[in-house]
């Protein structure tokens, strides 16, 4: 498989795998009352109503063109908290709905991946196509996952355990909120969230595909 080809496969699963994260998003905010995203025709697999020129194209595009794993993100979707019927357990489900999402993708492509293996190594054409597919859905949806459930703000995981804390250890979250970009930076730029994340990437892809 070509170059090009190769680069243009990481992209589309990845701008599929953020949609379908952030319709998760959406659908859990409407079932829990708030039709924000609903109104706007953000709870669709249409990537287009869901793309960020540099976190859906951009970034990935350099990514895959350098050999780096592909990553990115798609516009949030927006959530009316104050809509639902009970802020706190919406914001608990709503936040866990994508990274939940994109396990569930995870597992679908690795019941696609494990039996086209031999067509992937053989480099067996129509068979090798859907099997690098499913493998690229595979990664991607597992990094998508573990990244956002990290408790660092604006992150899922944030919202995550602000559902789960009880309302006295909120106040506690104030800072966490207001530096969580810093924080955030601050690991991608010394290579701490590789170590951070790593070893549960790789234990999550050896419980999916055997390796």
């Amino acid at each position: 498989m070509s170059d090009p080809l190769g680069i243009a496969l990481q992209i589309a699963v990845l701008v599929l795998s953020v949609a379908i994260h952030e319709s998760a998003h959406g659908w859990v905010a409407w079932r829990c009352g708030d039709p924000t995203a609903r109104e706007q025709g953000r709870i669709t697999l249409n990537p287009l109503r869901h793309l960020d020129p540099v976190g859906s194209l951009l970034l990935p595009g350099l990514l895959a063109a350098t050999g780096a794993p592909v990553f990115g993100w798609a516009r949030p979707v927006p959530i009316d908290l104050a809509r639902t019927r009970d802020p706190r357990r919406a914001l608990l489900l709503v936040s866990a709905a994508g990274p939940v999402s994109n396990l569930i993708l995870a597992c679908l492509a690795a019941l696609v991946v494990v039996p086209l293996r031999a067509s992937l190594l053989a480099g067996n054409g129509a068979g090798e196509f859907v099997a690098l597919a499913a493998l690229y859905a595979v990664l991607v949806n597992v990094a998508l996952a573990l990244f956002n459930l990290l408790p660092i703000p604006p992150l899922d995981g944030f919202g995550v355990l602000a559902g789960l804390l009880p309302r006295s250890a909120l106040g506690g979250l104030a800072l966490l909120r207001r530096f969580g970009m810093v924080i955030l930076l601050g690991l991608l730029l010394t290579g701490s969230l590789d170590s951070l994340l790593g070893p549960a990437q790789r234990y999550v892809l050896h419980l999916l595909l055997g390796r």
